[in-house]
């Protein structure tokens, strides 16, 4: 029996992992569920999972969720803050750790668990986006377990052999594969003027509405190349992007002798947590089968980042180095939340973002302080310029 803590519990992976692991309840117990503002599903969850602790922000929110928990006939504890979240994280009793929380705000826990020497599983890209060096250090200090949840970069684990140390001899590519979201068909006009509700329709994944708008700019596949340089050790040359409309095929690794592995899989979260949970065995995800008859044909194109210049930025910050990707993630969570709040247009997110860097006097942070320093400073500026840009 293993004992699982899930930061991020009410978003869209967090429920895609509740999912699992209540199809496996003699494998998995509950210690802790996380979340921020969905306070009834929180309490919903923590009741019908039998979690020891729930985590909220503050403290007007454990109180609510306290009445809420009490009003379910729930024993949950309630507890609060940035230390908590952290305490949940780490806590001895802890086996694995999903971090599933979305953005900068997930940094601090998920680098808790990896202190502490857990099995976490990474879906939380903005840790290593903005403390690559740091936090790879850490997993290795501490003997952690890290396995990568976003499908793209389970599919390169999945299709790299287990001992890869000499990958550098052996992989030419590391290629993401990306669906191209929902404008992948528009044109630059029409794409500089789509509301937020279209931005948040994708094509294949449930998605929260601020991953989803990163799909729809295709800065969540830029945070993602970023996320695998530091993953798999390597370099922004030896990554590739490869538009895929159908989202069957997770990605792909190009070997030296010509091979191309890839992992394949109907567009269901569910597969890689399960991977992630069980590895390195396997587990029945309650994703349906994969049927390649009834899909019958994959396609696959180069992107255009004429039209989708957000990709280019996180490649050029991955190039700057220093805290410059910290820089750029900030930069765009300012971005997005101002147009999903409708005060700038959706091609004013990479404006922003180009502004932001623009401005920027980049530096090799030495620590976590530092990290989150430059990630304040550059939410002042990108705020400042999103004032400017706005309608």
């Amino acid at each position: 029996m293993f004992s699982v803590t899930v930061l991020g519990a009410t978003g869209s992976i967090g429920q895609s992992t509740l999912d699992v692991l209540s199809q496996h309840p003699d494998k998995y117990s509950i210690f802790a569920l996380t979340g921020c503002r969905q306070l009834q599903k929180l309490a919903q969850q923590s009741v019908q999972q039998g979690a020891k602790y729930a985590v909220v922000s503050d403290e007007s929110s454990a109180k609510q969720l306290c009445e809420l928990i009490a009003d379910l006939k729930g024993s949950t504890e309630v507890i609060f803050g940035e230390n908590a979240l952290s305490e949940v994280a780490s806590n001895n009793q802890v086996d694995i750790v999903m971090a599933a929380i979305v953005g900068a705000a997930g940094l601090l826990p998920t680098l808790s668990a990896v202190e502490s020497g857990k099995k976490v599983l990474l879906a939380n890209k903005e840790s290593l986006v903005m403390a690559g060096s740091i936090f790879m250090s850490a997993v290795k200090q501490n003997g952690a377990t890290l396995l990568p949840i976003d499908s793209e970069h389970n599919a390169i684990f999945q299709c790299l052999p287990h001992n890869y140390s000499n990958k550098e001899l052996s992989v030419k590519k590391l290629i993401l594969s990306a669906s191209g979201g929902p404008f992948r068909t528009w044109d630059e006009e029409k794409i500089a003027n789509a509301t937020p509700a279209q931005a948040c329709v994708h094509p294949n994944w449930s998605m929260g509405r601020k991953i989803s708008v990163d799909s729809a700019s295709m800065m969540n596949k830029g945070l993602e190349c970023i996320e695998a340089k530091w993953l798999f050790d390597t370099s922004m040359d030896k990554i590739d992007v490869l538009i895929h409309p159908q989202s069957i095929v997770h990605s792909l690794v190009q070997y030296v002798d010509g091979s191309v592995l890839a992992q394949l899989g109907n567009p269901d979260m569910r597969t890689p947590i399960a991977h992630g949970l069980a590895w390195p065995e396997r587990l029945v995800s309650g994703v349906e089968d994969l049927n390649l008859s009834e899909i019958a044909q994959l396609s696959f194109e180069n992107p255009d980042l004429d039209k989708f210049p957000c990709l280019q930025l996180a490649y050029n910050a991955a190039k700057q180095g220093g805290d410059a990707p910290a820089v750029l993630n900030a930069a765009n969570e300012i971005a997005v939340k101002a147009f999903l709040d409708e005060k700038v247009r959706f091609s004013a997110i990479a404006k922003i973002v180009e502004k932001t860097l623009e401005s920027f006097d980049f530096y090799e942070p030495e620590s976590i302080a530092a990290v989150q320093d430059s990630d304040n400073r550059a939410r002042v500026l990108a705020e400042t310029v999103a004032k400017r840009l706005g309608f």
